[in-house]
């Protein structure tokens, strides 16, 4: 078994603009002009969903192609990751659970750094060097055991305990993962219960939701397992 390693960046601009800027800041990588390819920006989309980005009607299709089932969890990196907790992560990848996983770092600072926290709810900018996406791939076949793939992640996000943000261990909304926190998806939620959750993804900008929450939709009617509650 390899574990294989893709750099994937997607640059607003010209292959001859990116050039100098690589080889100034990331000499090590050795890109060379057949490493890029222009594309428009919906292009970008297509490929980044690994589609081919020659045909845009694959966009008007609403059915999966197939089946597959896969458990994310997110976290936030405000260190350098040492040497060796790579190699523990690596360990982790050569069990069999971990044939179809990934793990996807994905670059801050820059623009980030410069917007305020309070902004918009998105709350994780300046302090944080990248985000990372832990997610694990398993086929329809193999759906009777799906639990043990959703304990292998599990073992890997406690593993990165040590090497990511706290107080709170931070999560991305978008990745929606149950088990940082639930609501009872009753009409009444606790703050004490929603936070455990909220918190996570909008560290300071929760309260603020649930205000804008207790504003328009007091009785909430509009919930769902990690929904905002009303105050």
């Amino acid at each position: 078994m390899t574990i294989r390693a893709s750099f994937l960046s997607l640059f607003l601009g010209r292959i001859d603009r990116l050039l100098p800027l690589m080889h100034q800041s990331f000499p090590e990588l050795g890109l060379v002009r057949e490493d890029c390819t222009e594309m428009s920006w919906i292009q970008s989309i297509l490929f980044f969903a690994g589609f081919p980005i020659e045909s845009r009607e694959v966009l008007l299709n609403r059915t999966e192609p197939n089946t597959r089932h896969f458990k994310g969890k997110s976290d936030y990196v405000q260190k350098p990751i040492p040497e060796y907790g790579f190699e523990g992560i690596w360990r982790l990848f050569y069990e069999p659970e971990a044939k179809g996983a990934a793990v996807f770092l994905i670059p801050y600072g820059g623009r980030m750094d410069e917007i305020s926290e309070s902004a918009v709810p998105f709350p994780h900018r300046a302090g944080n060097l990248y985000k990372i996406l832990h997610i694990v791939y398993w086929e329809e076949e193999e759906a009777q055991n799906s639990n043990k793939y959703i304990r292998w992640i599990r073992r890997l996000y406690r593993y990165m305990t040590p090497y990511v943000s706290r107080s709170p261990r931070a999560a991305y909304f978008n990745y929606r993962d149950l088990d940082v926190g639930v609501n009872n998806n009753e009409g009444n939620i606790s703050y004490a219960r929603a936070s455990v959750w909220g918190i996570k993804y909008f560290k300071n900008n929760f309260d603020r939701l649930i205000k804008v929450k207790t504003a328009v939709d007091p009785k909430n009617f509009f919930r769902n397992e990690q929904s905002i509650p009303p105050k």
